[in-house]
């Protein structure tokens, strides 16, 4: 007798809880400092989360509607970087850079590191702009397929010290471009589009996730896939290195997020599961201390590494979350909130406990 669809689906569902992780609820690690009403972070596309980024812990960017925006959490005033809305063109001239630029450009993705920036578009679009000059540096389209939204954009340093950045696009493709040269490197593609791309901290190995249950772990460097990764559910969105360079995760819209170890590739080390609906992104603090990962709306989670993922903290708040990023320092915590009434971003600071100064008291 064949099982039906409803209780096929209802056994998965149960297969899957059984393998969470349980963790416990009442961790504090970051504090509510902010809610700035006055900038409203939006989303055009409701899987992709990753259109807020800190560079400081008082330095924030993010996309609202055609405006690409910094907030200074010191100054509380905000300052239009780029409207996407009317004509960019690139006022340096390299090679493969449209001349002509793009027109009214929605950006799916964003991705700020140090100095530069890099916003990704529905139809493939690539714009670069580093944050110390005035203008467009460069800007090209990467496919002219029907289905080139770009869904991801990962800023890294090279194993040879250059700065490069992955495209992950609906393409099947990921390509990875020096940005010395302003050049593209390498393409590499798959047979499903990839949703998120995250290089491993030596630069050797890439997690990579898209529409397909299965994640792949790849080298970085010639594209073949090293490992599959068995035990999500549905296609997966977000992927996210520990510093360690041997733990990584990645998040599914079966609402679990995974964490994976590269010398044990047979099985996932955990799961985590969310409340309410899938695994949109998943941030690393720089020290390894703390893992956050974000869920469609309404709920962050920040669970304590260090403590082995055995304590979480639960950011309770209403709201679709439009992406979320921590300081380079891991002093702050940004969470970009869209609804059309109450968007904002919302501000965290790293809760410390200076016994030196209570011995003081």
């Amino acid at each position: 007798m064949r099982t039906s669809p409803t209780l096929e689906k209802n056994q998965k569902r149960h297969e899957l809880l059984q393998e969470c992780q349980t963790t416990e609820q009442g961790g504090k690690y970051y504090e509510f400092q902010r809610n700035t009403r006055s900038v409203k972070s939006t989303i055009l596309h409701f899987q992709l989360r990753n259109l807020v980024w800190a560079t400081s812990k008082h330095d924030v960017y993010v996309m609202s509607h055609f405006s690409l925006l910094h907030w200074s959490a010191l100054t509380r005033e905000k300052c239009e970087i780029m409207n996407m809305e009317g004509h960019i063109a690139p006022c340096e001239k390299h090679p493969g850079s449209l001349s002509e630029g793009f027109s009214r450009t929605q950006v799916s993705t964003l991705a700020v590191k140090d100095n530069l920036l890099i916003a990704g578009g529905f139809q493939g679009e690539l714009i670069c702009k580093y944050l110390d000059r005035e203008g467009i540096s460069y800007c090209c389209r990467m496919t002219f397929d029907d289905n080139a939204i770009t869904n991801a954009v990962e800023i890294y340093d090279s194993s040879r010290g250059a700065v490069h950045f992955l495209a992950s696009n609906n393409d099947c493709g990921i390509r990875d471009f020096d940005m010395e040269k302003f050049q593209l490197t390498k393409h590499f593609r798959f047979n499903w589009p990839v949703n998120h791309t995250s290089v491993s901290p030596d630069g050797k190995l890439l997690a990579i996730v898209g529409d397909n249950p299965d994640g792949l772990l790849v080298d970085a460097h010639t594209g073949k896939t090293v490992q599959v990764l068995h035990g999500h559910k549905d296609h997966s969105f977000a992927s996210a290195w520990h510093p360690d360079g041997s733990t990584f995760a990645t998040g599914n819209q079966d609402k679990t997020c995974r964490l994976w170890d590269t010398r044990n590739l047979s099985k996932s080390l955990a799961v985590f599961r969310g409340n309410i609906g899938a695994i949109r992104s998943i941030r690393f603090t720089s020290d390894g201390q703390f893992m956050a990962m974000a869920e469609p709306a309404d709920f962050v989670h920040i669970f304590d590494v260090g403590g082995g993922y055995k304590k979480r903290q639960e950011l309770d708040f209403f709201g679709e979350i439009s992406g979320m990023s921590f300081s380079p320092d891991t002093e702050a915590l940004y969470v970009g909130i869209w609804d059309r009434t109450y968007g904002s971003l919302l501000q965290y600071n790293r809760c410390r406990n200076y016994l030196y100064l209570d011995s003081l008291l």
